[in-house]
């Protein structure tokens, strides 16, 4: 009997875990390079004496969606996306590399092209991109970056930005929401890897189908809690029958 209430336990455990998982991807239908991720139980059998009969569910993360998300134009020369596979790289505090497909990129006041939370981004070569004051800037889809300078003038390039496309297998997304190389080594620039300028990638969450699967955990919580209730009852039946005996 107590086996049913623990595995009923578990379950409406992993349901509400599951939920918060769903719940954070609906919160960042909005957000930029949002990447949603999955949700995915497992049974764990518990080790003991006797037939191995207790199983538990055990939530576990499932990954992210690696999906490209709708492309929405913005018109602004600093906003990028990437059509396809591949990420922009940033840098930490501590000099490591940071994924990200959010590509709305500013200038601080030292003129360093960084994030929205002011994580420098990573030129071809390492360390950081640098634009001088300038009248007009220009991105080309390889992501090299042309300024005109303030007096005018011809073009000059002033950097090129990494763009990184690394094994699924091979990176995590950290609790920072960005993602990162799993043996903590920098990724190999991308040739490839295309960019369009003046364009934003929406995050590639469905709200339709988060609902749907919020909704589902909804009634697996339920459905667990029945058990647990029913496993309570027989218990007490059960007392009930060897007092009377």
């Amino acid at each position: 009997m107590d086996k049913v209430i623990y595995t009923g336990m578990s379950g409406a455990q992993h349901a509400l875990n599951a939920q918060k998982i769903h719940a954070n991807n609906l919160a960042n239908i909005k957000t930029e390079g949002f990447r949603k991720d999955y949700s995915h139980a497992v049974a764990n059998v518990l080790p003991g004496a006797g037939h191995p009969s207790r199983i538990m569910v055990e939530t576990q993360g499932g990954g992210s969606s690696l999906a490209v998300g709708t492309l929405s134009r913005t018109g602004r020369d600093l906003d990028l996306a990437l059509p396809g596979p591949g990420w922009f790289v940033l840098m930490d505090e501590e000099g490591n590399e940071a994924y990200t497909r959010a590509g709305h990129f500013v200038t601080d006041l030292d003129g360093r092209l960084v994030s929205e939370n002011g994580m420098a981004v990573s030129a071809v070569g390492g360390g950081e991109i640098i634009l001088p004051p300038y009248r007009d800037v220009e991105i080309g889809a390889e992501g090299g970056i042309s300024i005109i300078p303030v007096e005018g003038g011809e073009p000059v390039e002033v950097g090129t930005l990494k763009l990184v496309n690394p094994t699924p297998m091979g990176i995590y997304k950290h609790e920072d929401g960005m993602f990162r190389s799993l043996n903590g080594l920098p990724a190999a620039h991308e040739d490839r890897i295309r960019l369009k300028s003046g364009y934003l990638e929406d995050s590639n969450v469905s709200a339709v189908e988060e609902m749907i699967k919020i909704m589902d955990l909804s009634r697996q919580f339920e459905f667990q809690l029945k058990i647990m209730k029913t496993a309570s009852e027989l218990a007490a039946a059960g007392d009930k029958l060897i007092r009377e005996s």
